[in-house]
């Protein structure tokens, strides 16, 4: 993870909540730091670069147009991420961790949850969808279910009809889920989502911290 855009600088940074964000395939961490002057005070978001090459762009892990994926693939890429968030960590004095994912990105954000749920105090998912994980799925539904915002659009043509009905089913099961959608928003991130994304990132991370989760966010 050499390529990351910070919302603010280093010495802004000590006191507040981590948003990772994660882009969506073929496209990289600018996408998503268009999102940095909606992201509420208190919190400073990191935009990551996906490792994967997709042409002169990026992404998490290959994907096909069924938004099939390979396992192994997608459990290198967490890894990838949990390496950077674990020394970042290390580093900073952040309250505590959320993620937030577009398209691919979601996919990511919600492995990452799977496979450390005591890690993240809430996630955000725009435009995307869960990848399916057998071996994950044995030791589910999560302990806690952890605050998630789905936004979307329902006739987005990119995320098909069986990927959103598996992802819907995951979500239902396994966090506290606040699910809204955006007609005539596509396959992209509209004015309207961003204000219900902040009002949920005031609501989850901002207003209310969960101590409980401190002691478990090494």
């Amino acid at each position: 993870m050499r390529n990351v855009l910070w919302s603010a600088p280093a010495d802004a940074r000590p006191g507040t909540h981590l948003l990772v964000m994660l882009h969506g395939y073929g496209t990289d961490e600018h996408s998503l730091a268009r999102l940095f002057p909606s992201i509420p005070a208190g919190i400073t978001a990191a935009a990551l670069r996906g490792t994967f090459p997709v042409g002169d762009s990026h992404g998490w892990f290959l994907l096909d147009p069924y938004l099939q994926s390979d396992t192994a693939e997608v459990l290198e890429a967490a890894a990838a991420v949990f390496t950077w968030l674990d020394r970042t960590m290390a580093g900073e004095s952040f309250t505590g961790v959320s993620l937030l994912g577009f398209s691919q990105g979601m996919a990511m954000a919600t492995t990452l949850l799977r496979l450390r749920p005591e890690r993240f105090e809430s996630v955000v998912g725009l435009s995307g969808f869960v990848a399916e994980n057998e071996l994950l799925a044995m030791a589910e539904p999560l302990p806690e279910p952890v605050p998630y915002f789905w936004g979307r659009d329902r006739d987005d043509w990119v995320i098909n009809e069986d990927a959103v009905l598996g992802t819907q089913d995951w979500l239902e099961k396994n966090t506290a889920l606040t699910a809204r959608t955006y007609p005539g928003m596509g396959h992209n991130i509209g004015a309207d989502e961003l204000r219900d994304v902040s009002l949920f990132l005031r609501r989850y991370v901002v207003a209310q911290p969960r101590p409980d989760r401190e002691d478990k966010r090494s």
